[in-house]
């Protein structure tokens, strides 16, 4: 009888060049997919409904939270952007090659799928868990393309930790949910537009 070997799969981290555009899309809805369907079993294990985290009991005041970090975070990236060199800002060019030649109707609809599926499971799941803090150091690690450098690192974490600051103090996951898609949204068009001058 012959024997059969089993080798472990080889898994390598590939390189920007080597990703076409169809497999950094089938990347980004598998794991915004798994991303959600984790979120909201974590939330069903809590005994929470995951739509109750939707609901705003301080009227349209999370619009003001969301927006209002949102543009305090444009600003601090504008400054920070100013002052440091721009490899070291560097994501690898997956931002770039994930929005540049991207139709604006399919970056809102990214940046809308990325805010609710990441939302929902760090600040939704995870932090009611956790706390802000390590779900923030959760959230950094998860970003993996950014862990070369440490200031895109504490960014993201701090960004991170505002967008649980917020939930907390608005009472809905809506607040970080608009935040969260108003950078990308807006960071997507701005690369959109910016390579297409």
């Amino acid at each position: 009888m012959k024997k059969f070997k089993f080798r472990a799969p080889k898994l390598k981290q590939a390189t920007p060049e080597q990703l076409t555009d169809r497999l950094l899309l089938i990347n980004l809805y598998i794991t915004q997919g798994l991303t959600l369907i984790i979120g909201l079993i974590w939330i069903l294990f809590q005994k929470r409904n995951p739509l109750e985290l939707f609901v705003t009991h301080k009227g349209d005041y999370f619009v003001a939270w969301g927006l209002g970090l949102a543009a305090i975070m444009f600003l601090i990236d504008f400054l920070v952007s100013r002052v440091t060199p721009e490899e070291v800002m560097d994501d690898g060019g997956i931002n770039n090659m994930l929005f540049q030649n991207r139709p604006v109707w399919h970056i809102v609809f990214i940046a809308a799928l990325v805010a609710v599926c990441e939302e929902l499971l760090f600040r939704g799941a995870v932090q009611h868990s956790f706390g802000p803090y390590w779900t923030s150091i959760l959230f950094a690690v998860i970003h993996v393309r950014y862990l070369k450098h440490w200031i895109p690192t504490g960014w993201v974490f701090l960004s991170s930790y505002g967008l649980g600051y917020i939930y907390i103090h608005s009472g809905t996951l809506l607040a970080p949910v608009v935040c969260h898609f108003a950078i990308d949204c807006i960071s997507g068009l701005v690369i959109r537009f910016r390579r297409e001058s």
